[in-house]
């Protein structure tokens, strides 16, 4: 560890390791204050990992505020908060005290990317860890201050308490180096954490902690950060996809003042002192550029594309085939057999902000303001691209608007520093609507084929599962099987894709409960009856109960209303089960599907914060709602042809529909996080119960406008 990072006093865990430092460096003074730093790493491999460098976890200042530092970023789903409320429980004191630095790579942790619904099993508890380092130290150093068992300290308020109202708070360890000396045995190998049952701030409802400034507008997100004589930026960007540029001829933004044009092999942008300039400037230069395009399939032969472009061995072991039992003779000696394909389209994340950034060069160090879930591998990017120390980069990332999984890179932090190193002045690159549609990454399109097999006991005792491109997420089967032939297989995509929110869960998920209902016609059985026979995971026959009964299926399965009908859907990803009920109302004039109602129960172990969970499970409705009926990228000559909201149809208030949401809180299990697996229920729900209306199995997302046509 540099002896300029963090000095004196260290006290260490055995397992996981935790550090006690007093402050020195400079600029980490600089940025949060003088006081005390309490690293906590979650095994001793991530000290060697880190090449010895560890990062300072919690910080309390000689006044006593309380600084969590991470990595994760905010996006709208809640980590601020979250964390706010881990520490404030292990510390003991109000969520009030607790001031949140989020994602400023100079001096926060790498906590990785935040996806995949991690920051709730891997970095709370590192938090927790922290706080609960920093309440075992005040309590042991008050012990022997005072001469006390360690049984007889009480920590409320920020306070130690005992014998004869004597006080020593984390104030008093901050300010005190001595004091902090007394303390000169290891914490223990363990550091407990409050079991949920003593949960007094954990568990409880808590709203956004910086929620007045996004209401006021007093946050700034990355769209909004100014710099002193700051220009603006524009990119010229390609008529296709992958064409290459010929020749261009930048003297043509000359004419416009104030203009500074950079070209850096097929890059070409220019800064200026408005945004209108530097449009107007690209638009100038684009008019005398050359370009060399490719050919390019259209969205109307998309999934044949797929298949015949499959790359069964390009995936690694990723690639290879899941099989158990024999599924061929399985399905040959069966008593009832189906088979089926379903699709998922190309699908934007379309967050309100698009890709933002602000870079600054001074001094020899770039320092950019962006929106990216992944602050550190953009960094790393940055110093890459311009061939400078990772040191000599800083990456801080506002709470933005928005990412759903689509802002892991950092396209437009390079675009804005290219452009602020030519300017020699800072310079903001705001992607437009269009670039976003266009040029960021989508949600992988899928081909699914399944068939499966049923005994004379309505038992399913063959399952064949191929995904072609979207990928592995959820595609393992929940229900039992003796024989399982499970495949995800690569394809070469015409379009850019990359992670979305849920991943390849969602059309995984599709395919296979959409085949489920019809496995559970096939077998003459209700549907949920079919599932309860079946299903070979308990946490999920839990949420499909809850959710049945709070629907009210059994009675409402036996209504005949004209247009309406009910379906339902269940399933898991990242270690959290879901499952809904719906009632569809189908127009009869235009076909036009409606969700009237969903009841969703949810389950992802002990629940953190009940408000924020409520908010999450509702936007994923909403979001599972748009990749259910309308949304759908169309492309074709490897131009986008719907790179806009009037003509990408997003969900809008009218779609929202009654939602009764279910949260099944296990104390008992460690939580996890919650902001995707609730998407993949909404569209096969509404696809099993389109069927009982229109008797037409709809096996693609989105849903055709016309489902009575499909």
């Amino acid at each position: 560890m540099p002896e300029e990072l963090l000095e004196l006093e260290r006290f260490e865990l055995h397992e996981p390791p935790a550090y006690f430092f007093r402050v020195t460096r400079r600029e980490f003074i600089e940025a949060i204050g003088a006081g005390l730093c309490f690293v906590a790493l979650q095994s001793t491999a991530d000290a060697q990992e880190s090449g010895g460098k560890l990062d300072a976890r919690l910080h309390v200042g000689e006044d006593g505020s309380i600084t969590i530092l991470t990595g994760k970023i905010e996006e709208g789903q809640g980590p601020r908060t979250e964390l706010a409320l881990a520490a404030a429980e292990e510390l003991k004191v109000p969520i009030e005290r607790i001031n949140m630095v989020l994602a400023d790579t100079d001096i926060v942790p790498n906590d990785g990317t935040t996806a995949g619904s991690r920051t709730t099993p891997s970095t709370v508890p590192a938090v927790r860890r922290a706080a609960a380092a920093a309440r075992e130290l005040l309590i042991t150093v008050a012990s022997q201050q005072w001469g006390s068992p360690r049984d007889q300290i009480r920590v409320t308020a920020g306070a130690a308490s005992g014998p004869d109202n004597k006080k020593l708070t984390y104030a008093d360890l901050a300010r005190s180096p001595e004091l902090a000396k007394a303390y000169n045995q290891p914490l223990p190998s363990e550091v407990a954490l409050t079991p949920p049952k003593d949960w007094h701030v954990l568990g409880k409802p808590q709203n956004r902690v910086n929620g007045s400034d996004i209401v006021t507008g007093a946050h700034k997100f990355p769209s909004d950060i100014q710099r002193p004589g700051m220009l603006y930026g524009s990119i010229l960007r390609p008529p296709s996809y992958e064409a290459t540029l010929v020749s261009v001829d930048v003297e043509a933004a000359n004419s416009f003042n104030g203009v500074t044009v950079v070209r850096d092999g097929q890059f070409v942008g220019c800064s200026a002192p408005t945004s209108y300039a530097a449009r107007k400037a690209v638009e100038a230069i684009s008019a005398t550029a050359k370009w060399n395009e490719k050919q390019h399939p259209s969205s109307d032969n998309l999934y044949e594309y797929l298949k015949q472009h499959a790359q069964p061995d390009s995936g690694g072991g990723r690639s290879r085939p899941k099989i158990v039992g024999d599924v061929d003779k399985a399905l040959t000696g069966s008593a009832k057999r189906l088979k089926a394909s379903y699709t998922a389209a190309y699908i934007q994340h379309a967050p309100m902000e698009p890709r933002a950034a602000v870079a600054e060069w001074q001094d020899g160090k770039l320092t950019v303001w962006t929106g990216t879930s992944n602050p550190f591998s953009v960094r790393q990017a940055l110093a890459e691209a311009f061939r400078v120390a990772p040191a000599k980069v800083r990456v801080i990332v506002p709470d933005m608007g928005g990412g759903f999984g689509g802002k892991h890179t950092g396209e437009a932090a390079i675009e804005a520093a290219r452009l602020a190193k030519g300017a020699n002045k800072p310079v903001s690159l705001r992607w437009t609507r269009a670039e976003e549609f266009t040029w960021a990454y989508c949600r992988p399109a899928a081909l699914i084929e399944v068939e499966a097999a049923l005994d004379e006991k309505s038992r399913i005792v063959a399952w064949d599962f191929s995904n072609y491109n979207s990928g592995g997420s959820a595609i393992d089967t929940p229900y039992a099987t003796q024989n399982a032939r499970i495949r995800y297989i690569a394809s070469n995509s015409p379009l850019r894709q990359g992670s979305y929110r849920a991943l390849a869960s969602t059309a995984n998920n599709f395919a296979r409960e959409c085949f489920t209902d019809e496995l559970a016609e096939a077998a003459k059985m209700d549907p949920l009856e079919f599932r309860l026979a079946n299903l070979d995971d308990d946490r999920i026959r839990v949420v499909l109960k809850a959710a049945a009964a709070k629907f009210g299926w059994d009675e409402r399965r036996k209504e005949k209303r004209p247009n309406r009908a009910i379906g339902l859907a269940c399933g898991t990803e990242k270690n959290s089960v879901v499952a809904a009920c719906v009632e569809v109302e189908v127009d009869p004039r235009t076909g036009s599907p409606r969700l009237l109602e969903i009841c969703q129960a949810f389950e992802c172990g002990a629940i953190l914060n009940p408000a924020n969970l409520q908010a999450q499970v509702e936007g994923s409705i909403i979001m599972g709602l748009g990749g259910a009926l309308r949304e759908e990228l169309f492309f074709a000559d490897g131009k986008l042809k719907n790179p806009r909201f009037s003509a990408y149809k997003v969900p809008r208030f009218r779609d929202t529909p009654k939602m009764d949401i279910v949260l099944v809180d296990k104390k008992d299990v460690e939580p996890v996080g919650a902001g995707e697996t609730p998407v993949i229920v909404v569209a096969p729900a509404m696809s099993n119960a389109i069927f009982k209306i229109t008797g037409r199995r709809l096996r693609s997302m989105p849903f055709p406008a016309n489902v009575a046509k499909a």
